[in-house]
């Protein structure tokens, strides 16, 4: 016999699951951007879904060409993702999510190597569709952007370092980290 806690106890479960699946999705789109693998940002939206990120706003096929493009002038990405708050309600969601993203600008000319940073909130409502949850509409909030020149006094990363890189060569795709 159930009782009133048990189903209490067996809501509360469903809804951190819920949380935590959703959260799933938010790191993947990160990798995904971070890694210029768009399979991966493509599978975070339903079909469906939108994207409103100020110069793009529109479908998602859209919005992973607009990506494409602006992410090829980047030597590097980060998105650092913070506070995450996730609502749901049955099907659908509310979430808010924290974000610095970071951006390295290769030294062009006489221009030096330049860092630009963006703190940002991406304002979601997910949908559970077909047991998986998703972006359904995204709405990215800037709150402030700055630009730093990279001082040549700085540390530089040895070539004898593990290389990060914005593609599938990436360590987090190795099959074994102890062959790298």
């Amino acid at each position: 016999m159930l009782t009133s806690t048990t189903n209490v106890n067996e809501q509360r479960l469903a809804r951190v699951v819920d949380q935590e699946e959703i959260r799933q999705v938010i790191y993947q789109y990160c990798r995904g951007i971070d890694r210029r693998q768009f399979d991966i940002v493509r599978r975070c939206y339903h079909d469906d879904g939108t994207d409103d990120h100020g110069n793009y706003c529109g479908g998602v096929d859209g919005f992973i060409e607009y990506v494409t493009k602006e992410l090829a002038i980047w030597e590097t990405t980060t998105h650092f993702i913070g506070n995450v708050l996730i609502e749901p309600v049955g099907d659908q969601a509310r979430v808010e999510s924290y974000a610095v993203a970071t951006h390295r600008l290769a030294a062009r000319g006489d221009r030096p190597a330049r860092d630009f940073v963006a703190a940002v909130r991406y304002v979601d409502d997910f949908e559970r569709r077909d047991g998986e949850w998703r972006i359904a509409t995204r709405v990215c909030l800037v709150e402030w952007t700055r630009t730093d020149p990279v001082e040549a006094k700085g540390w530089t990363r040895p070539d004898s370092y593990p290389q990060p890189r914005p593609d599938r060569q990436d360590p987090v795709f190795a099959k074994s980290l102890r062959a790298m």
